[in-house]
């Protein structure tokens, strides 16, 4: 037995060691954040949809929310390395509820307009970019670089729990008491966020030796060079891209997919969604079982085959119940392909390089994914419902030969070296 292998078993034997009582207060942070994002999720396009039905009018209000990340994500980054991380944080979440707090006086009032809220959600978005990048560099900081990726499966079992499965029943039944309730409920999520991470503590922000004082552009440019030169975290930044940029085309045709592939009804269509994200609750559970017994290289590799082939298997099904089951699947490999890809992150990256990195590696998620529901619904109008589905297939498929080994350069397990292929 190789001691790589010996060292995973007997980490895998030994009981948890316990994740601390400041993670205790950002877990909790999280927790009620994500539950008024999945609020937000089904109210926002609930409001947007009540001022004006029609599609575009619709895809406008999800726009305006994820286009500071386009806009932004490497200027937050650099802001997070350059100023106090908990306290950008704060700062960020009650920002957050005073926004959401006037949106809801407005709808309240009557006076909002499509406008105003497009301009609610364009200054939540901005304020995500510095606060979700500022949140992953204090995980890393209050929790043992050998316990991050537990900590890591932990979170991701939240969001999976609030922000996918409790969060938008919830936003949809405020609506309907009140429309002005779900952005009310969500601001006080807000505030309490902000005072559960102010009793996190004082987290120094890390300088490295010999700092000295640069423009905004020149601290982005060092985090992009540190990142490309690490072959692993490269690998990762372009796995997180392509998968992206094949897999959102196809799950922006959902939709369509359940009612002209499945024939599900509207109900039928929540419910395997739903699928997705009970996967992602049980994902928590597999990761923390798994990655100590087989390590992270194993995880990311065979991500890659399965994602390759939920593609392939939600071609071929026509049975809402296997489709389900294959949906299921795909939420337990998000969470586990997640975890293991911001763990990894978060130990290899210098600490005061933490928030450049990320803000790199969300720029290639978040855009692939934008660019990917333009390019799904091209190749659905070009070439038919099933067209992406093959196309995610094969990039992904393709994806995995040519990254297999530049993953096998990621660390395996905290304090092991990246290992060759």
């Amino acid at each position: 037995m190789s001691a790589d292998r010996r060292a995973r078993r007997s980490r895998a034997a030994a009981p948890p060691a316990p994740l601390g009582p400041r993670f205790a207060r950002l877990w909790w942070a999280s927790a009620v954040t994500n539950l008024g994002d999945g609020a937000l999720l089904a109210a926002g396009p609930l409001l947007v949809a009540s001022l004006d039905p029609r599609p575009a009018a619709v895809a406008g209000g999800a726009l305006a929310q994820q286009l500071p990340w386009l806009l932004f994500a490497l200027a937050s980054g650099a802001l997070v390395d350059r100023l106090p991380r908990r306290a950008l944080l704060v700062a960020a979440n009650l920002a957050r509820a005073g926004v959401l707090a006037l949106l809801a006086a407005a709808v309240l009032s009557g006076t909002a307009g499509l406008w105003t809220v497009y301009l609610a959600l364009f200054l939540l978005g901005t304020g995500e970019t510095l606060a979700d990048t500022a949140y992953g560099t204090l995980v890393a900081a209050v929790v043992p670089p050998d316990r991050l990726g537990r900590a890591n499966a932990r979170l991701a079992l939240t969001h999976s729990l609030n922000n996918q499965l409790l969060g938008p029943p919830l936003g949809a039944l405020l609506f309907a008491a009140g429309l002005a309730l779900p952005f009310g409920f969500h601001a006080l999520a807000f505030a309490l966020s902000a005072l559960l991470v102010a009793r996190v503590g004082a987290v120094p922000t890390p300088r490295p030796e010999h700092a000295t004082a640069r423009s905004l552009t020149a601290e982005v440019a060092e985090g992009l060079a540190w990142l490309w030169r690490d072959t692993g975290l490269r690998t990762l930044a372009g796995c997180i891209l392509v998968m992206n940029l094949a897999g959102v085309g196809t799950f922006a045709l959902w939709v369509l997919y359940a009612r002209e592939r499945l024939g599900l009804s509207d109900a039928g269509f929540g419910l395997f969604i739903a699928a997705g994200a009970v996967g992602g609750v049980a994902g928590s559970w597999v990761y923390e079982r798994l990655e100590p017994r087989v390590g992270r290289v194993a995880l990311l590799r065979g991500g890659l085959v399965v994602e390759a082939l939920t593609y392939a298997a939600l071609a071929l099904i026509t049975h809402p119940l296997a489709a389900g089951a294959v949906m299921a699947l795909f939420g337990v490999h998000a969470v586990v392909w997640g975890t293991a890809a911001v763990t990894v992150r978060q130990q290899v990256t210098p600490a005061h390089l933490l928030g450049r990195v990320t803000g790199a590696y969300r720029l290639a998620d978040l855009g692939g994914a934008a660019l990917g529901a333009l390019l799904g619904g091209a190749v659905a109008t070009a070439f038919g419902l099933l067209a992406p589905f093959w196309l995610a297939f094969a990039a992904v498929g393709l994806l995995a030969a040519v990254a297999w080994r530049g993953l096998g350069r990621v660390a395996a397990a905290p304090g092991e070296a990246p290992r060759p292929s």
